[in-house]
């Protein structure tokens, strides 16, 4: 009960400070969002040393090289968060975008955007998320409600004290940011019972975590998707494009949410491509585990089950299959995607109409790598979530997903 009703005041006064930060203009929220971007590499250091504590945390708790990754912050990824801030300043402002129309009786209506009012996030161990979350939601005249990860508990505490130190000195309310600092279940539980204070939550993390929101929550909840994402390489593929793509797809960042998880291939190509895919990533230490077909190729790699095609792994891990056509990477990739990214790589139109016709993910790629999922690539600045559910918003969600619509009408008395 105790923490039910922390979490409630923490709600209490975001709620609040939700209604003046609507009423800033758009000078004044990129003004502040400007001075947050210099505050965080004003200090740079005591962020760097709250994230040291995170990662020794973490280590000693056996996570794993590519979770590291994804936690560690350093000086050019401290910059790299402010600038992410400074190009959310640059984006257009989504609120008041709309039209304006008058009916056949006179009455003229204005339909615009708004912001959504509070809007609350429980996601895992990715610092960077906490200073994206508040731009975008300040950007976008919404508070945030935030609740990471035990993980990165330090360095996001040091991060939002510094955005709201900044939000006071510039007049606004320091609660338009707001952290959960419990991380235990019993928090986020809390938070997903705050009908009436959260206006949306968007759960960020591993499957597991989006589901117990997305089944157990009581307010609107907006399903990012866990990342379990294919590649699929055609008879038609060119074989150099088909290695580096994967490479990339996979080995670049294995811990995100847009890295592939499996790689089908064609038949005709298997003994060409995973002879040389997994030569050309014995340098990553990539862990191969594969269908009989694939163990007849790589006789030195293990089985994958189903269970494997089934996992995001966010490791140097990778299940691949080799498949007689186009129509069976489809069917697989239908049984176990998570409706996030697949990519195909072929030469042939009508095998790459069919993929992206036939596949229901909010983000299809042909020739292209998964890796490319992201607001910032997308043109969007940073994003908040990406998310795989078809109603309000799906993929990578920008300043505009962060809004609703409000009607104004204007009458001279009249009556129905």
């Amino acid at each position: 009960m105790e923490i039910y009703n922390e979490i409630k005041s923490l709600c209490q006064g975001a709620k609040a400070a939700s209604y003046t930060l609507a009423s800033k203009s758009t000078k004044e929220r990129n003004n502040v969002l400007l001075k947050i971007a210099e505050a965080l590499r004003d200090n740079c250091t005591s962020i760097i040393d709250a994230n040291k504590i995170d990662l020794g945390n973490a280590r000693q708790n056996g996570i794993s090289d590519a979770m590291l990754d994804r936690l560690m912050l350093n000086e050019q990824r401290v910059d790299g968060l402010a600038l992410a801030i400074e190009h959310v300043v640059s984006l257009p402002d989504p609120i008041g975008v709309g039209n304006t129309f008058t009916r056949p009786n006179g009455l003229k209506i204005e339909c615009s955007a708004v912001p959504l009012g509070v809007v609350a996030m429980i996601y895992e161990a990715r610092p960077n998320v906490t200073p994206d979350a508040a731009s975008l939601c300040l950007k976008s005249g919404n508070s945030v409600v935030l609740r990471g990860g035990k993980e990165a508990i330090n360095t996001n505490k040091c991060i939002v004290g510094i955005i709201r130190q900044t939000l006071d000195c510039c007049g606004f309310d320091k609660n338009s940011v707001c952290l959960v600092e419990n991380t235990t279940r019993d928090s986020a539980n809390a938070l997903m019972e705050m009908r009436g204070l959260v206006d949306v939550l968007i759960p960020r993390g591993g499957k597991g975590l989006i589901q117990n929101v997305v089944q157990n929550a009581k307010v609107p909840v907006i399903e990012t998707g866990a990342g379990n994402c294919h590649l699929y390489v055609d008879e038609s593929a060119d074989l150099d494009m088909a290695i580096s793509v994967a490479i990339n797809a996979k080995c670049s960042r294995p811990s995100v949410c847009n890295a592939i998880e499996t790689v089908l291939v064609h038949e005709s190509m298997a003994e060409k491509f995973l002879t040389r895919f997994f030569e050309e990533t014995r340098k990553y230490s990539l862990e191969f585990r594969g269908c009989p077909r694939t163990c007849a190729i790589l006789p030195q790699i293990s089985p994958a089950t189903d269970r494997d095609f089934d996992t995001e792994y966010d490791d140097y891990i990778i299940s691949c299959k080799v498949v007689n056509d186009v129509r069976e990477a489809v069917e697989h990739i239908r049984k176990y995607s998570t409706g996030h990214s697949e990519s195909i790589i072929t030469e042939s139109a009508r095998n790459a109409d069919y993929f992206v016709s036939s596949i229901d993910s909010c983000a299809l790629y042909v020739n292209a790598s998964t890796r490319f999922t992201d607001g910032g690539e997308f043109g969007l600045g940073a994003e908040i979530g990406i998310s795989t559910q078809k109603l309000h918003a799906r993929g990578p969600m920008g300043l505009s997903a962060l809004t609703t619509t409000k009607y104004i009408i204007k009458g001279d008395g009249h009556t129905r």
